[in-house]
């Protein structure tokens, strides 16, 4: 079977396309026939070795996807073949066949797309995470999200928005802007305007939560624009990491909060896990939830892909596909 695989770290080109043995799914396992493989930062990170991220090589690159389930290894009594289902940490899984931990699968509903399954896994649970449980949206709060036409950024808009909330979005140009908008978006601003933007729309009180996964560009104004006692919510460095943090800024700043969460934290339990990729599920079959896929790409435009992502020249969801 084809697979995507690092055997050098590094840009995009150390990205390449080898055929692979099938893998043999050990018990508790699933091997997957894969529809279609999400595209996220993390997998930048895989290809680049970076922190924890780095494993030894040669690697298989990817995380998430959707697939049908080919067969089913000891222990497993959850799904069965034919099965349609969905992961958001299956490593190797830029590939025609992989192999998935059923405990960290979900079920797909019937008339749910497999590939709006797979695009919704990682970006659309960690929307849910983030506005459901790190800091939860009630109606009234004003929430900064930055990249608001991103994967993440289109998902966590409309469900703050679901919960009652005021947004202010942050994009880098006018037809992103137009996406925010459309997802529901109170207000739309850029990069560097955001904080007038906010304490405009506050009556210069601040933001209740700021949700970051910019990181390094933005991290210091988003600490600017919130209120006492605001919540400033760092989940990704799509810009690069923030520097190291003195907690006297905290202070100086309105007795601030500080997190960075990981979805890894938020469905360290079955049922946490199928909560909220139910969920997600429940939203798209009712029409209530808009997953953009802003792109496909055959497994072997995967560099190509990364590159698009990495320039920010996309919006929505990336995918690749077997």
């Amino acid at each position: 079977m084809r697979a995507v695989v690092v055997e050098k770290f590094g840009g995009p080109d150390a990205l390449a396309v080898a055929e692979r043995p099938v893998p043999e799914p050990s018990p508790g396992h699933l091997l997957v026939q894969v529809a279609a493989a999400g595209v996220n930062y993390m997998d930048i990170y895989q290809r680049e070795g970076i922190g924890l991220y780095k494993r030894p090589l040669p690697v298989g690159i990817g995380g998430e996807g959707a697939g049908t389930v080919i067969s089913a290894a000891d222990g497993v009594t959850d799904f069965s073949p034919g099965d349609r289902v969905a992961w958001a940490a299956a490593a190797g899984s830029y590939a025609e066949q992989v192999v998935v931990a059923a405990d960290s699968a979900v079920p797909v509903p019937p008339g749910i797309d497999l590939k709006i399954a797979a695009a919704v896994m990682l970006q659309g649970m960690t929307a849910h995470y983030l506005s459901h449980s790190t800091f939860p949206v009630q109606e009234g709060n004003v929430a900064v999200v930055h990249a608001a036409a991103g994967g993440v950024g289109l998902l966590l808009t409309q469900m703050v928005k679901r919960r009652g909330g005021i947004v202010v979005a942050t994009t880098s140009s006018g037809a992103k802007a137009e996406l925010a908008e459309r997802a529901g978006a109170d207000h739309v601003t850029t990069y560097g305007e955001f904080v007038d933007a906010v304490l405009r729309v506050t009556g210069e009180r601040g933001a209740d939560v700021v949700y970051d996964g910019v990181g390094k560009a933005t991290f210091d104004d988003s600490l600017a624009a919130l209120r006492i006692r605001g919540t400033m919510v760092l989940y990704g460095a799509a810009s690069g990491p923030v520097p190291p943090v003195d907690p006297q800024r905290l202070n100086s700043g309105g007795s601030l909060y500080l997190t960075r969460p990981t979805l890894a934290h938020y469905a360290t339990e079955r049922g946490e896990l199928l909560w909220r990729a139910g969920d997600l599920f429940d939203w798209i079959a009712k029409g209530e939830l808009d997953v953009r896929v802003g792109g496909t790409y055959p497994l072997a435009e995967a560099a190509r892909a990364h590159e698009d992502l990495a320039a920010r020249r996309t919006t929505g969801k990336l995918l690749l596909t077997p």
